[in-house]
């Protein structure tokens, strides 16, 4: 099963991937990300970082991809329904593509799992990334007033 959210972020794709492509940092995510916690000692834009976010969700950067404004990511544990017990194969990707008629960039977050209960899964997953891309538009629509 899959989850699939998107948003126009009213700024440069260059712009926005240089938020977004720092898996260590996620200023941009706030109210619903509230801490970013670098585990190991590799840097946020090194595949195989880790992190954990909210003290609940334990990731790793898998690719990070400059030259297509992508980064793919595993949640390896967190709290259910995706804890390592309900959820499998769980991968995330951020893509960033250009708008060329505005010079703004769509957003995609996307991730594909095998869960014991897949829907329950999605209906988790959905409303946390439309609420973080949400978030993403908001912090380059307050840069640009």
């Amino acid at each position: 099963m899959s989850c699939y959210n998107s948003v126009i972020v009213p700024a440069t794709i260059d712009d926005v991937w240089k938020e977004v492509r720092n898996f260590h940092q996620m200023e941009w995510g706030r109210p619903f990300i509230t801490s970013v916690k670098p585990v190991g000692g590799l840097p946020g834009d090194c595949v195989g970082a880790k992190r954990v976010l909210n003290g609940a969700f334990e990731e790793t950067l898998l690719d990070l991809d400059d030259t297509n404004y992508s980064l793919l990511y595993s949640i390896d544990d967190g709290p259910e329904p995706v804890s390592q017990s309900s959820v499998s194969n769980y991968r995330g990707r951020i893509q960033l593509l250009p708008v060329t008629s505005d010079n703004t960039t769509f957003a995609q977050w996307m991730s594909e799992y095998t869960a014991d209960d897949p829907k329950l899964v999605a209906d988790f997953c959905n409303p946390i990334y439309a609420a973080l891309l949400e978030a993403l538009r908001d912090h380059f629509a307050g840069e640009a007033t």
